[in-house]
């Protein structure tokens, strides 16, 4: 698809594979066919759930430094909508999204795996947020989707120091949720996902945003959210297939429809 981002498919699972030798350095360029090849994969009927990928070596060593020290604050303001919205354009693919991380997931790296709904980390990972040692703060969603996930005191620890911390630590504060041996790191991910491509399309994408768009929410307007979803999916197919065959006891067959 792109030069360093490529959206690879098949039987119900599409890779987003970052490809930017040496450490999938995040420039402008990476960051819109990250973007292209999101939507891709969101708009695809045949990829039911999402691996974004670095590789064997490493995730996403972060942004492109080198291109973004000689941006004044005027470059700044014009790009800086783009890098979010690029990063949540992961975040907002309706299907199921894990991280495959290997070894270093910092800045940008760290966002991207944000992004995400679950995170599988090699046992020698490492994630951060050190942007605070450029003098700068995360800017693609680290300062809202970190806190969100291990809590603000923990969020603060990370960002305010810029440390980065091992697989270990990730795991135990909730930053990654599987970790195994950096040779199994993608085939865990995808054994993760899979289980998923047979599933009732239309309701994860529901329950996506339930919980997703919920969490912007007090809890009485995400209780009138849930409903809403709750009660669409009753028009759809998989509802009544579903529902037929756990009444006829036999194993359903989601369409996605």
């Amino acid at each position: 698809m792109g030069e360093f981002v490529r959206l690879e498919t098949g039987d119900g699972i599409g890779v987003i594979r970052l490809d930017r030798p040496p450490m999938n350095a995040l420039n402008t360029q990476v960051q819109e066919e990250l973007r292209a090849a999101a939507l891709a994969a969101a708009t695809d009927e045949g990829v039911r759930a999402v691996v974004v990928y670095g590789g064997e070596r490493v995730f996403a060593a972060g942004a492109d430094i080198k291109e973004m020290a000689d941006m004044s604050y005027a470059d700044m303001v014009a790009r800086a909508g783009a890098l979010s919205s690029a990063f949540d354009a992961v975040a907002q693919i309706p299907k199921p999204v894990v991280a495959a991380v290997t070894g270093y997931a910092l800045g940008g790296g760290c966002e991207l795996a944000l992004a995400c709904d679950w995170r599988v980390a090699a046992e020698d990972a490492k994630l951060g947020q050190p942007e605070i040692k450029l003098g700068i703060i995360p800017g693609a969603g680290g300062t809202q989707r970190l806190s969100r996930l291990i809590g603000p005191a923990r969020a603060k620890d990370l960002i305010f120091s810029g440390r980065s911390v091992d697989a270990a630590e990730a795991l135990r504060i909730g930053l990654v949720d599987q970790v195994v041996p950096a040779d199994q790191v993608f085939d865990a991910a995808v054994a993760l996902v899979r289980q998923y491509t047979s599933g009732p399309a239309l309701a994860l994408r529901a329950a996506k945003l339930a919980i997703d768009r919920g969490l912007e929410m007090d809890l009485a307007a995400g209780l009138a959210w849930e409903s809403q979803l709750f009660a669409a999916l009753f028009a759809t197919e998989d509802r009544r297939e579903g529902m037929a065959a756990f009444t006829g006891k036999r194993k359903p067959d989601f369409t996605g429809r």
